[in-house]
């Protein structure tokens, strides 16, 4: 398995993390769980494997254009085949440039990209599996995701504005703290509240669970402090508190995690 990361344009930096791709050979058959990261994503299968994913009690094929709402829980996948997967991984806040559904009602699942955004995303499905490099796939990938934000000009002082909510709450989130920054945007509380969850699909308090288990999941990668010192670090009150919360993100306790990090869930620390 190989992956490679590659930054966006310019344009497209406060809204896209990165561009990856995913490539594996090995036609063996592969299981793993996806943990919560806070970010949605797009995927274009490019190869000939299947990817399923676990929904509704059972597992279902993923599409060959998937939209990964927002985690919230441990989701098992599972795949077949050789794989080429070419993924766009976005910020928090920023999927809602791109479609004009509530975030919300994407969460906890993969769906089919084409019922969202039909003809232009299959065209571009269509012209990634002819490139034939990366560096071509992503000058694509720039040039449709640039066209689609300039398009949704307007909403771009709503998108950096819940940005800038967002960093206000990864600083301190406790309750007090989310009526203060309320007041600093000039709108209530419930104002606040909702235009998050609109724009990522989570709660203030659910994003900001979410952001201290990634910040988590990268110091146990380090494997350089004790787990009562990633705790601390990661903005949880005692050991006890991030062990609970590890654990429903993921369905392991962190030592359990650190002894079997797959390939997938790697992704999350980066």
């Amino acid at each position: 398995m190989e992956f490679q990361h590659f930054q966006p344009a310019k344009i497209l930096a406060p809204y896209i993390r990165h561009y990856y791709i995913f490539e594996s050979e090995s036609h063996a058959a592969y299981e793993d769980t996806v943990f919560p990261s806070g970010d949605m994503e797009v995927i274009f299968n490019l190869g000939s494997g299947i990817w399923e994913s676990f929904h509704e009690n059972n597992f279902h094929q993923n599409p060959a254009i998937e939209l990964w709402g927002q985690i919230t829980r441990p989701l098992p996948i599972r795949s077949s085949g050789a794989h080429l997967m070419l993924g766009v991984r976005f910020f928090t806040h920023a999927t809602s440039f791109l479609l004009d559904d509530e975030i919300g009602i994407f969460n906890d699942q993969v769906s089919d990209l084409t019922d969202v955004m039909g003809k232009d995303i299959r065209d571009l499905h269509q012209r990634l599996q002819e490139a034939d490099s990366a560096r071509t796939r992503i000058a694509l990938l720039d040039d449709f995701f640039t066209g689609k934000l300039i398009r949704a000009s307007r909403r771009q002082d709503r998108l950096d504005k819940v940005a800038r909510i967002l960093t206000s709450i990864t600083k301190d989130s406790t309750e007090n703290n989310i009526g203060r920054i309320a007041g600093t945007f000039g709108i209530t509380t419930r104002y606040l509240h909702k235009l998050v969850y609109q724009h990522t699909g989570l709660s203030p308090k659910s994003f900001d669970k979410i952001h201290r288990f990634k910040t988590s999941l990268k110091l146990i990668g380090e494997n350089k402090l004790p787990l009562t010192s990633i705790a601390y670090d990661a903005g949880y009150f005692d050991q006890s508190h991030f062990i609970r919360d590890f654990k429903s993100f993921t369905g392991l306790t962190p030592s359990a995690y650190l002894s079997n990090l797959s390939a997938v869930n790697q992704m999350l620390i980066n």
